[in-house]
């Protein structure tokens, strides 16, 4: 249902999209696009309403920069909103992800592909993973590049699989078929308040998120929050050695232990604007036993790199995700947020897609990944290792496979337009 406002501003940018000359839709590059489900607020939903209308950019409206050549979908459910799409921006909906690529050619015959596999009715595995066809999904386009003798840049929304070997397999793909390969989430280029970044080579001695959501889902989002800043660090990243994930009591007794982490945590708090007003907040300041006994319920996932580095991401009742970290020369902390509102937010709850939709439009035009896919092969592999561990009651998980090296350049991804 349209109300007055929303009718207003689809009709418009669909105006816009739509007064494209006929010559710059055909010089754009061609993308095929590739999803579980399409639904109201769906991950493929927003994806495929940017990249085919457009979005909010700096203030005024940014006209699609690429064309969707064809889109294969995987799941109809109640509330489908996929063949209307289809319909209203002239996207063949077409019935095999090969079909979306070769264009009935026969041979590959897109610049590029977005592979969107979250939300749709999936199984679950033992331990509680959704097992989206986020792999399924990239294996049959890998297909179509070998039998092509031609690969093109690919996007994987989120994690890359819930099995490391599947995810190792995938990162070595794009390495044998040499094309760009852009994964993760939207937290590491999404609006950061206050608008920070780390400096290249820092000396940061251990990293704190905070975020809310769910067990291998939001976690993710939580863990690309600090690896996206972590991984700036002297030397950059060479890997973790092992995970633990603990629930309630078991979480504050062993977070009382370190000092820098609870000072961590409180800083990162700080950064929240939702703070939940308990416990005479907001007119007590925060601090680790307010946080002790307000999030008395909420799970942790403490991470040791393999260079004595580390992460702690807490999952608490807040309504936002925030990060510090910690300088060990000076021992000062440098925090932010990181612009993920709740739904419901009105108007900005989906305003952190735009610069990811930016990105991907950039790794097409430019066949260039903007960071290096280890970054989100290792976040992939500490969400695995973490949902092993809360299922194992705690259990600390070696993970001598996750030898994970990767470093970045000096530029910061978070400036880049």
């Amino acid at each position: 249902m349209l109300n007055r406002r929303s009718f207003l501003f689809t009709t418009a940018a669909a105006a816009l999209g739509s007064s494209l000359p006929a010559r710059a839709a055909e010089t754009r590059k061609k993308i095929a696009f590739i999803g579980t489900e399409v639904r109201t607020n769906s991950h493929p939903q927003h994806f495929l309403d940017r990249l085919a209308m457009g979005y909010a950019w700096k203030g005024g409206w940014q006209s699609p920069r690429l064309q969707i050549a064809a889109m294969y979908i995987d799941q109809f459910p109640e509330g489908d909103l996929a063949r209307s799409r289809a319909e209203r921006y002239g996207i063949p909906l077409v019935k095999t992800i090969a079909e979306a690529l070769t264009l009935g050619t026969g041979k590959l015959a897109v610049d590029g592909i977005a592979i969107i596999g979250e939300h749709g009715k999936y199984p679950q595995n033992e331990i509680g993973q959704r097992l989206y066809p986020r792999f399924e999904f990239f294996k049959e386009v890998v297909n179509v590049f070998a039998a092509s003798n031609r690969s093109v840049p690919v996007f994987n929304d989120k994690h890359l699989s819930t099995q490391w070997k599947r995810c190792v397999e995938m990162v070595e793909d794009s390495k044998r078929l040499g094309f760009a390969f852009f994964a993760g989430s939207s937290l590491p280029v999404t609006r950061r308040l206050p608008a920070i970044d780390l400096p290249w080579g820092i000396p940061l001695t251990e990293s704190v998120a905070v975020g809310y959501g769910g067990v291998d889902s939001y976690d993710f989002h939580g863990l690309e929050t600090a690896q996206c800043m972590s991984e700036r660090r002297r030397g950059g990243e060479v890997g973790i050695r092992s995970v633990q994930a603990l629930r309630g009591e078991a979480m504050w007794e062993r977070v009382a232990g370190s000092e820098n982490t609870r000072r961590l945590l409180v800083a990162a708090l700080t950064r929240s604007h939702n703070l939940p007003v308990e416990d005479g907040y907001p007119s007590a300041p925060i601090t680790f036993d307010w946080a002790r006994r307000v999030f008395h319920d909420g799970f942790a996932y403490f991470i040791e790199h393999r260079d004595g580095f580390r992460t702690t991401l807490f999952m608490l009742r807040v309504q936002d995700f925030t990060y510090a970290g910690l300088n060990a020369e000076t021992n000062e902390i440098i925090s932010c947020q990181m612009f993920l509102p709740m739904p419901g937010h009105s108007a900005t709850t989906a305003d952190f897609f735009n610069p990811l939709v930016r990105y991907i439009e950039q790794l097409v035009m430019q066949n260039r990944a903007p960071y290096p896919v280890e970054r989100t092969l290792l976040t992939s592999g500490m969400t695995i290792a973490a949902v092993q561990s809360l299922h194992g009651q705690g259990a600390v998980i070696e993970t001598p496979e996750m030898e994970v090296r990767y470093s970045v350049g000096k530029e910061s991804l978070f400036w880049r337009d």
